[in-house]
């Protein structure tokens, strides 16, 4: 897990490097709700990662996960792994070290039908940033051809950090492309003739070698100065962005310098939106670039480099059924913090769950989103890919009940109390930091579930019954 450790050196250090730079910040900040929602906590779903850096689904029920070193790996439904690879990148194909690797994937809006995907890299020797198409084996679902690659971009990058790194399809069924400034200094971010600091927006679906992408009409530079891939300016490392699977509205998580990250969100279809950098960070000026304020676009909501908080991490809007109390929320995290976080998608409220325990920076590096809109999260340091999960309110699927836990708080033994459950049931235990500690399986509402072995403390409590129906609940543990 060291890897990781250098993966993010530079947003570590750039906040002290960037502060010797003597620029006056107007302060301006969103504090984050002191309340904190108690109730939301991660549950393991799938491990043995290797430095994950991105989650993504393909119009199914699987995940996959990309490694920063040059790998895709494929989890199942139930959270199993596969032991071969959906992915791995030719030796001596992806350059890593400090913000650099194998960063971004994206499956095509038509990939059942043509079983293209794209995915994003900086390339060895010269770190360029590359995004290419790649195509699953037509045999097997389970695993990419070698072959049928196609290059769509490459871009020349100045250095080891700020280099972005998502894909994501719009609901337009255009490829967006989200790349980070070539690190500070760098105007790069408000030059409309570069494509770093910016999101592209590209058509690639009618690629070929001749010709890999096209211009979509409605990119702002087209036909006036200006690059035509340009779709947004003025971002400084965008990591990460997202659609909102019901509005289209785009999500940017721009990492901030020495004081602020920030979160953007503005409909889909608005072109040619500039978010500031390098002339403000948040709504603090840092450079006066001489432009009228009214030609940027500030963040809905923005919080302040406090302990704890360092490097955004973007994720998505809540879109999913299985936990109603989490609708109308904007998911994302903090490098530097053991919670999620969350904003208010109307007032931009920023709230937080409470710090998992343990001694260890968890170095979350990425959301992800799978095809019912429910959440994950990946921690680099531990190699899991874990499930947000809401226990205040338990999934729906046994009947219109869910999981009583009797007695709750319980200290040798408890029984589960079911609806229409269907047994036997399948019973894991796992603490505040998604780390399974017991499971079991239990044929009748009569059979006690025995904990003696654990401590005194909170613990989620994953029922899942003969039918394959799942509930979330928590366990009060006494000695």
């Amino acid at each position: 897990m060291l890897t990781f450790g250098y993966f993010f050196l530079a947003i570590f250090t750039e906040t002290i490097i960037f502060s010797m730079k003597k620029i006056i910040f107007l302060v301006f900040v969103t504090f984050f709700s002191r309340s904190f929602a108690q109730d939301i906590a991660i549950s393991s779903f799938a491990s043995g990662f290797n430095t994950p850096v991105e989650i993504a689904n393909a119009g199914d029920n699987r995940l996959f996960v990309v490694e920063l070193t040059g790998s895709i790996k494929l989890v199942n439904a139930d959270g199993t792994v596969n032991p071969e690879n959906f992915l791995t990148m030719p030796p001596n194909t992806v350059l890593t070290g400090a913000e650099r690797g194998f960063l971004g994937l994206a499956f095509h809006p038509q990939y059942a039908t043509n079983g293209y995907f794209f995915v994003y890299y900086t390339r060895v020797p010269d770190g360029n940033i590359i995004v290419e198409r790649r195509k699953v084996n037509p045999e097997n679902p389970n695993i990419a051809l070698d072959g049928d690659v196609l290059q769509i971009l490459s871009i020349s990058h100045p250095e080891s950090a700020h280099n972005g790194g998502t894909l994501r399809f719009g609901p337009d069924g255009y490829l967006y492309i989200g790349i980070g400034d070539g690190w500070e200094p760098s105007t790069n971010a408000q030059d409309i003739n570069v494509n770093l600091g910016k999101i592209l927006r590209i058509d690639v679906n009618n690629s070929t070698e001749s010709q890999p992408y096209s211009i979509p009409p409605g990119n702002p530079y087209v036909g006036v100065e200006g690059n035509d891939e340009i779709w947004a300016l003025g971002l400084r490392n965008p990591w990460k962005y997202s659609f909102d699977r019901n509005t289209g509205d785009l999500w940017i998580a721009d990492v901030g310098a020495n004081a602020f990250e920030e979160i953007n969100h503005v409909p889909s279809t608005q072109a040619g939106v500039n978010y500031g950098w390098i002339c403000y960070e948040a709504n603090s000026v840092v450079f006066e670039c001489g432009q009228p304020v009214e030609n940027y676009t500030f963040p809905m909501t923005s919080y302040a480099h406090v302990p704890n908080r360092c490097s955004i991490i973007g994720g998505y809007v809540y879109t999913g059924s299985e936990f109603p109390n989490l609708q109308n929320k904007y998911f994302f995290t903090d490098l530097c913090t053991n919670a999620v976080l969350f904003a208010d998608v109307n007032t931009g409220e920023i709230s937080s769950s409470a710090i998992f325990p343990g001694e260890d920076i968890l170095y979350f590096t990425t959301l992800g989103q799978d095809v019912n809109g429910e959440l994950y999260i990946a921690s680099s340091f531990t190699g899991v890919v874990y499930k947000i999960v809401d226990l205040s309110l338990s999934r729906k699927g046994f009947s219109q009940t869910t999981a009583a836990i009797v007695p709750n708080p319980a200290a040798k033994d408890f029984h589960l109390k079911m609806g229409r459950a269907e047994f036997p049931l399948r019973v894991n235990i796992i603490d505040a930091t998604g780390k399974e500690l017991m499971k079991t399986q239990i044929a009748s509402e009569s059979a006690p579930v025995n904990i003696e072995q654990l401590q005194s403390g909170i613990y989620i409590v994953n029922v899942t019954d003969h039918s394959g129906a799942t509930t979330t609940t928590k366990l009060a543990v006494t000695k």
